[in-house]
């Protein structure tokens, strides 16, 4: 199994970058960032420094979308980031959440996500594609690499993931919801004459390490708040009781009143206050070194191929030694 960080871009720059590389020297493979140009400093500025400073982490947004850059732009600037540090680069990618909605648009379309993740792959790697009804390739790239991992949640979103991504991200660690979706990510991809197994899985979540349960579930409680942005789309696009989507994901979310974005993924977020601990167990990874093994060799079994630790607490300089120390040795 593979080992993320997953950090946000907030100032100083010079932190995300330190952060990045004591991940890569504790073990970690791969280096990932939030991705809203409202509220975080522009993350592919950063993965230039994070890049030279590293020897061979992958960096990449978690996740990017179709909406806020033109795609020839995106294909260019991960081609760029490439052609300068050696094919180090993923493409996260997704509907838009934060990003969109801060801006006042709504999230794009799954019929334009799916055709944004072809021509973004193919101007990248210096092939030819078609933007806005005109033709274009970018002349300078050689050798250029970037595989494109989209995340999801639901059903037609999933079907999308297995159809046309290089890797799924799913941003939560719930075994039994975890199981559910990589069938459907891997039955879409056997349905479109793929091979499911090339299909990379991410999952991604907090992790806190240590004893106080209590404590931890309060610094990780914003990440059900995060998530129910998602699984709220899908109860207004499917219903309450939808047989298409598990009540398992949908069920928490019916007391949610509401989010403030400028508590975006951040500890003490009051819009994540109708998060039950139930639910912060489930999506995290919370408690001594052993819970974190025994959940992870469980999601591995599921065939989990990389776990994302999202780094936005307290303890992250810890959070990160603690998997270097106790985790990752056991596991990759």
């Amino acid at each position: 199994m593979d080992f993320g960080l997953v950090l946000q871009t907030d100032p100083p720059a010079s932190q995300v970058v330190s952060l990045m590389k004591r991940a890569e020297r504790n073990g970690f493979r791969y280096g990932w960032t939030f991705d809203s140009a409202v509220l975080w400093q522009e993350p592919f500025v950063i993965y230039s420094q994070i890049l030279a400073n590293t020897q061979k982490l992958r960096v990449g947004p978690m996740v990017t979308n179709p909406g806020t850059r033109t795609w020839e732009v995106t294909a260019s600037t991960f081609a760029t980031l490439n052609d300068m540090y050696g094919n180090r680069t993923v493409c996260g990618i997704g509907r838009g959440d934060s990003a969109m909605r801060v801006a006042g648009r709504a999230p794009n379309t799954l019929a334009r996500l799916g055709e944004a993740i072809d021509v973004i792959r193919d101007l990248a790697e210096g092939r030819e594609a078609e933007v806005d009804g005109n033709a274009i390739r970018i002349p300078w790239i050689k050798d250029g690499k970037l595989p494109i991992w989209m995340a999801a949640y639901g059903p037609k979103a999933l079907a999308l993931a297995g159809q046309k991504a290089d890797g799924f991200i799913l941003q939560l660690a719930d075994p039994y919801l975890t199981e559910w979706m990589i069938k459907s990510v891997r039955e879409a991809a056997v349905a479109a004459g793929r091979d499911p197994a090339e299909i990379t899985i991410c999952v991604a979540a907090p992790a806190y390490v240590g004893a106080d349960l209590a404590h931890a579930r309060d610094q990780c409680r914003w990440f059900g708040g995060m998530v129910g942005n998602h699984v709220a789309d899908l109860v207004s696009r499917y219903g309450e009781h939808s047989s298409m989507v598990p009540e398992e994901l949908t069920e928490y979310v019916k007391s949610r009143q509401g989010y403030d974005y400028s508590h975006h993924g951040r500890a003490g977020n009051p819009s994540a206050d109708f998060v039950p601990d139930e639910i912060v167990d489930r999506f995290c990874l919370l408690g001594p070194a052993e819970a974190h093994i025994e959940k992870l060799r469980a999601l591995r079994d599921l065939g989990v191929d990389q776990f994302a630790v999202y780094d936005m607490h307290d303890a992250r300089e810890a959070t990160i030694d603690a998997y270097g120390s106790h985790i990752i040795p056991l596991l990759s």
